[in-house]
């Protein structure tokens, strides 16, 4: 216990540290909730808006919501939190307009100082029977004047919506390559370090092999054996990231098998898997989650890369990486944002996971 308050100690006299945490923290919850903090919640925050394509940040638009011929089913509260919730209304932005007895006359925005006028029964509104002020109720129920505090991308979406909802890619990748990488590598590692002999030469060997060859050459092979996708693409890059682990875990596996208390505990005719996994694996942890912070990291930087090549997440999910795709050739168009935001992003969350990673390292004192 002393122990572990002493590095608690270390850990918490590192401000740096403590602010990476909490910024890793927060973009995890954003991650949970993204759909309830989006402004646009539909599904993978995919509305369109054509007429609104690449919008400076802060721009503001009026919509007018046209009720959809065929309304989508209404999905519940926890799976709405999950996959949000499909759009009831098509939304038509507008300039303003005009209620003239039963026919709305619409300033449809097409592009800065372009529009032109529509003309829409009053009754595609449905308005329910029996209503008074129909103009009132316009106003209130079928028009929403929204503002894009990072602006729209090419296709007219919401950016800050598709950037909350992006954070799930980056935290999942991180968290599915983790556990896949830690387990592979604890296993293969301890086995390794344990046995020695020939299971020690033939874990090495399959180490170098994977470490001769490019990261992301290896990632592409998987990718193209168990096809392209949201999982895939997280099993991919677990598979690929678990070398590390592997090669640290044997070391400190090596040093602790001829420790007395695992000497007494071959005398006591423990099992060897009991002692690898009772009395080795718990005291290399603080080494075991220097590695695992280093692994998010480098995660979150393959997805971004795989997303930008085009093989990683697929379209219309929003990823960070898929947003820089989209837009890269932005940055020489005169408008870099939609670029330069999810690339910011990404390059602040990886310093945090490995500003956090070196104060363990400090804390712990892995040698």
């Amino acid at each position: 216990m002393n122990g572990q308050a002493s590095i608690y100690r270390r850990f918490k006299s590192n401000k740096p540290a403590l602010i990476a945490l909490v910024l890793i923290v927060c973009t995890a919850l954003v991650a949970v909730f993204a759909y309830p903090l989006s402004p646009d919640s539909t599904p993978a925050a995919n509305t369109m808006t054509l007429e609104l394509s690449a919008r400076p940040m802060g721009h503001k638009q009026l919509f007018l919501l046209i009720p959809k011929q065929r309304p989508p089913d209404r999905r519940n509260a926890f799976y709405a939190l999950w996959a949000g919730q499909p759009g009831a209304y098509q939304m038509l932005p507008v300039n303003g307009y005009t209620l003239r007895g039963d026919t709305i006359y619409a300033r449809h925005y097409i592009d800065y100082n372009l529009e032109d006028t529509l003309r829409l029964p009053l009754a595609e509104m449905k308005m329910p029977p029996g209503t008074t002020g129909a103009a009132q109720w316009l106003a209130k129920e079928r028009t929403l004047e929204r503002r894009f505090l990072l602006g729209t991308d090419r296709y007219g979406r919401d950016i800050l919506s598709r950037l909350l909802i992006g954070a799930r890619v980056s935290i999942a990748v991180g968290i599915v390559s983790v556990v896949l990488s830690l387990s592979i590598g604890i296993l293969l590692g301890a086995l390794a370090g344990w046995y020695g002999g020939w299971v020690d030469g033939a874990v090495m060997w399959l180490i170098n092999i994977l470490w001769s060859i490019p990261t992301l050459l290896l990632v592409f092979a998987i990718t193209l054996t168990i096809g392209k996708g949201f999982w895939e693409i997280f099993i991919a890059i677990g598979l690929t990231s678990w070398v590390s682990a592997a090669r640290l875990i044997r070391g400190q596996v090596m040093q602790l098998k001829e420790m007395d208390y695992i000497t007494a505990a071959k005398a006591l005719g423990y099992r060897d898997s009991r002692i690898i996994f009772r009395h080795i694996v718990p005291n290399i942890a603080g080494p075991v989650m220097v590695i695992a912070a280093a692994n998010f990291a480098t995660a979150i930087l393959i997805e971004a890369g795989l997303s930008f090549l085009g093989i990683g997440v697929q379209p219309p999910t929003p990823s960070w990486g898929l947003m820089i795709k989209e837009h890269y050739n932005f940055l020489i168009a005169g408008n870099p944002l939609p670029a330069l935001i999810p690339g910011l992003v990404i390059m602040i969350l990886v310093l945090a996971f490995n500003i956090v990673g070196n104060a363990l390292r400090d804390a712990i004192d892995v040698r």
